[in-house]
């Protein structure tokens, strides 16, 4: 089921596919669209909502509280069909519940929920996670929406950067892509007291770019002239990501808020042991919050 939001003020539109509760449509006034269109060739994803896991995990499993299960990249969200609980004009909210298949690949009871929201030309993201069962879990959590990279005809992917909200003195952790695992030996792209990351294809030659000790909590994806794209804020994620595949020339980037991460090769295969794993006792609920703002639309 696809459900559209519209925000009469702005006349910005989302639509928003249950399965999966993913964004796969995000509209200014003029028409234009800011979501990449899932095209398979490419990739198949638009927005998809990670959990319980991101990335993935050694040999394709996991331990929890000592006991195997098998866990695919990025969890179980993406082919799950979220049921929608609340709905008007501007916003809707997905709502995942723990169940039999669930407990194949996760043993705990939870309930997740993703609302969105459209206002002032903006869309919010709001996720929820509740913990159902009689003992603490764990978890991670993340966002994957993929933005239309270069967004008009004449331009180039290399005409786009990320601006970080502040000023940045870190490096990003390379992904082996042959032992599948963060080496935490080595460092990918620096960022020596800068805001602005220029964009080419070379950077994604071992995939994502992955900063983990990012000061800024908003980054723009945004044309060096025009000043147009999207702002990203993640004030509820530790870290984020960014991604494009490597030699396809793909003319959309994602950006990518994290809670967790693909395995590192340091890390055990107990899940709770993973960096930035959530950890939630029973009874209570945790939220976290995105929002994709356009930059500079037409009028």
């Amino acid at each position: 089921m696809i459900i559209t939001l519209t925000d009469q003020n702005t006349r910005t539109t989302a639509s928003i596919d249950s399965v999966g509760a993913q964004l796969i449509s995000l509209k200014d006034a003029s028409g234009k669209e800011y979501i990449w269109q899932r095209d398979p060739d490419m990739w198949s994803g638009s927005s998809p909502l990670l959990f319980p896991a991101i990335g993935n995990c050694r040999g394709g499993r996991t331990r929890f509280d000592g006991v195997w299960y098998n866990m695919k990249k990025h969890g179980f969200c993406r082919e799950a069909d979220f049921a929608v609980t609340d709905q008007t004009e501007a916003s809707v909210t997905f709502r995942l519940a723990s169940d039999e298949g669930t407990r194949l690949f996760y043993p705990y009871e939870f309930v997740l929920s993703l609302a969105y929201r459209l206002e002032s030309g903006t869309l919010f993201m709001d996720y929820s996670v509740e913990n159902k069962d009689s003992r603490r879990i764990c978890y991670c959590l993340g966002a994957h929406p993929g933005f239309n990279c270069p967004l008009e005809k004449g331009e180039s992917f290399e005409d786009y950067q990320l601006e970080f909200e502040k000023e940045e003195n870190t490096h990003s952790v390379v992904y082996d892509v042959k032992a599948l695992h963060f080496d935490p030996n080595r460092r990918g792209i620096t960022l020596d007291h800068s805001r602005v990351l220029p964009l080419s294809y070379d950077l994604f030659r071992e995939d994502a770019i992955y900063f983990h000790e990012l000061l800024s909590r908003k980054v723009s994806l945004i044309h060096h002239r025009t000043r147009r794209g999207v702002q990203v804020a993640y004030p509820g994620f530790e870290t984020v990501a960014f991604w494009t595949p490597d030699g396809k020339q793909a003319p959309f980037l994602c950006v990518e808020p994290w809670n967790g991460s693909a395995i590192w090769a340091d890390e055990d295969d107990e899940f709770i042991h993973r960096r930035h794993v959530q950890i939630l006792e029973p009874g209570r609920t945790k939220s976290y919050h995105v929002e994709i703002k356009i930059l500079n639309a037409p009028v």
